[in-house]
């Protein structure tokens, strides 16, 4: 069973997933956000396997380097945003002066790509491109808890407005990816309260019907 334990941080209230299995010492972290002090006194004598981003957007990679130096842990970030931790016009940082001030981060040690299976703490996490949002968003599926990230949010969608987003691909992404799972689905998305599939499909205003 994996244990999903969330986290608001930053000005943005960007939704931070810390992920266990079995062994109580071992964790995943998604989308470590800007502000990261309850996640980092949270994981205070946990092992992290990795850094798993759904995009690079800088309020979802404000915490990716002070957690990647204290753990030694590896991150994972669809290749074409591969050069988005490292730039902060390209993350955004730089176009928000009075939410935050430039950020950057080293590389990404991994990529991601459509229908990678990777394995971590006991589980296996699938992971689905869903661009839209930002050209390189990505999904993770764990059984049948989805991490959306910015794609698909409870009654709504992410934005597109920012540069390389498209919406023509969002809701691609949504009815032709996300919409595909199962009712039950739990989805955790990267701001607001969690849904699932079957709700969203019935429901949200942009995508359903």
């Amino acid at each position: 069973m994996l244990r999903i334990e969330s986290f608001s941080l930053g000005p943005l209230q960007t939704n931070a997933y810390l992920l266990r299995g079995d062994d109580d010492g071992r964790a995943v972290i998604i989308d470590p956000g800007m502000n990261p002090g309850p996640l980092l006194r949270r994981i205070e004598g946990l092992e992290i396997e990795a850094i798993l981003l759904t995009h690079a957007h800088f309020d979802h990679i404000g915490g990716v380097e002070e957690i990647r130096k204290l753990k030694g842990c590896p991150v994972y970030l669809h290749s074409l945003e591969s050069e988005w931790l490292t730039s902060p016009k390209l993350n955004g940082s730089l176009m928000w002066p009075t939410v935050t001030g430039p950020i950057a981060c080293e590389p990404a040690e991994f990529d991601l790509a459509e229908g990678q299976k990777i394995k971590l703490i006991g589980h296996e996490f699938t992971v689905y491109h869903t661009p839209g949002h930002s050209p390189g968003s990505v999904s993770f599926l764990c059984g049948d808890d989805l991490f959306s990230g910015d794609c698909l949010f409870k009654l709504s969608v992410g934005r597109t407005d920012l540069p390389g987003g498209r919406e023509a691909d969002l809701y691609n992404s949504i009815r032709g990816t996300l919409f595909r799972f199962a009712d039950e689905t739990k989805v955790y998305p990267g701001h607001g309260p969690k849904t699932s599939i079957g709700f969203e499909r019935a429901n949200n205003p942009y995508v359903s019907g």
